[in-house]
């Protein structure tokens, strides 16, 4: 025990600092100016947390992280720590870091069966916010199996199924929800949502698959029409394989050419110029055609070229009354023009009769459809670039003759 002396020293000695408080001012108090920014550096105050704690800058938050991390305290404590860090990180919207704090939390492996469901419903709801929809959906299924009655669990299960577009996988998990809870709004409304969405969707597949059948129908009408009148499609060639069957035995059942003429892709020139060749209600054929004249190096298109009309009734049109701009010496009248179609497999070039329907010249042996549109060239009769055009082809020159 103290003497009556040591005592008084003692008192004295707190009288001699309470004077010395109150005529020295605080050094370390928050200055007025700065005072929120030194308020961020409590922990307690702290609006986000840095990326790297640093112990020198950040003494108090290092203490705090090595509590959290105390691998001699209990499993359950350390697994909540970490659930309360990553709860502070989802506030922040720092989904990763979160999904971090979870999963270390997880790894405790502790025997609280609802920390563990929590655990796992918030790695999903961070997993959900940074669009890692599968794997939110794979955390809430395991959630359920730590504890099947997590509610939270189970409406991330349906929202990650809404997202994924598996509308009957929603509705069973909003259904197994309402079995526990039948009131909860927000498991109704998803259940309401789901089930309008699976409507919907099963009506747009019922209209999609009635449409593929429509157009393999009409493909095959349209096929049947092509062959019928005898036109040729000009397949692409297909690449060669040593040792096949038919170069064996040097057989040929007539398989190949009968898919030359039904080879449905050499039909379709959409792409390239936005038609193609179709059937009308009186069962004609309208074939996008392709004008090619070398002396401009221009092209005109015509979209539906019916197979009953004649290539005067084209011509007439696109070389009326009004000539095209690029035509600067107005030459190209249709009676001064000659029409021409190469043969691809021969590179023959034949004259067309202008006054000949488009039919009958598709349907000629040498004649055959590229990419679904046929093509033809026209140059003016006698004129200097013509004459020059076949001087520079000579091997056609002498094949080029007129039709019949």
């Amino acid at each position: 025990m103290a003497s009556p002396t040591q005592g008084e020293d003692s008192d004295d000695g707190m009288d001699e600092f309470m004077e010395k408080f109150k005529t020295h001012k605080y050094k370390n108090a928050f200055n007025e100016s700065n005072w929120e920014e030194e308020f961020d550096k409590v922990p307690m105050f702290m609006k986000t947390a840095p990326e790297d704690i640093d112990p020198v800058k950040h003494p108090d938050l290092a203490c705090l992280q090595s509590i959290i991390h105390d691998d001699e305290r209990p499993p359950e404590e350390q697994a909540k720590s970490l659930k309360d860090e990553g709860n502070e990180y989802f506030k922040e919207k720092n989904y990763t870091k979160a999904i971090v704090s979870y999963t270390a939390g997880l790894k405790k492996n502790c025997s609280d069966s609802d920390l563990s469901a929590i655990l796992y419903t918030n790695r999903a709801a961070a997993h959900f916010h940074l669009g890692n929809l599968r794997s939110a959906l794979n955390d809430s299924i395991s959630a359920r199996k730590v504890k099947p009655c997590h509610l939270k669990a189970i409406i991330r299960g349906a929202q990650c199924c809404m997202e994924l577009r598996n509308y009957a996988a929603a509705l069973q998990w909003c259904d197994e929800g309402l079995k526990l809870l039948p009131t909860d709004k927000k498991l109704l409304e998803l259940r309401s949502t789901a089930d309008k969405r699976r409507r919907a969707a099963e009506r747009d597949a019922r209209k999609s698959k009635a449409k593929e059948k429509k157009k393999q129908t009409e493909r095959g009408t349209l096929l049947a029409a092509i062959k019928e009148r005898g036109i040729r499609l000009l397949q692409p060639k297909q690449p060669q394989h040593r040792g096949s069957d038919s170069e064996e035995d040097g057989s040929d059942d007539g398989t190949t050419a009968a898919m030359a003429e039904l080879y449905l892709d050499g039909l379709d020139s959409q792409e390239a110029t936005g038609a193609q060749v179709y059937l009308d209600e009186q069962g004609a054929l309208h074939w996008p055609v392709l004008f090619l004249y070398p002396e401009h190096r221009q092209t005109d298109f015509v979209s539906a070229f019916c197979e009953n009309s004649s290539f005067i009734d084209h011509l007439a049109v696109m070389f009326g009354e009004e000539l095209p701009p690029w035509d600067t010496e107005r030459k190209y009248h249709p009676q001064h023009l000659q029409v021409f179609f190469e043969d691809h497999e021969t590179q023959h070039l034949y004259e067309v009769d202008v006054g000949t329907s488009l039919l009958k010249i598709l349907q000629l042996p040498c004649c055959c459809v590229q990419a679904g549109t046929p093509s033809f060239i026209v140059l003016v009769k006698g004129s200097p670039f013509c004459e020059q055009y076949f001087s520079n082809k000579k091997v056609r020159l002498l094949l080029l003759k007129p039709l019949c």
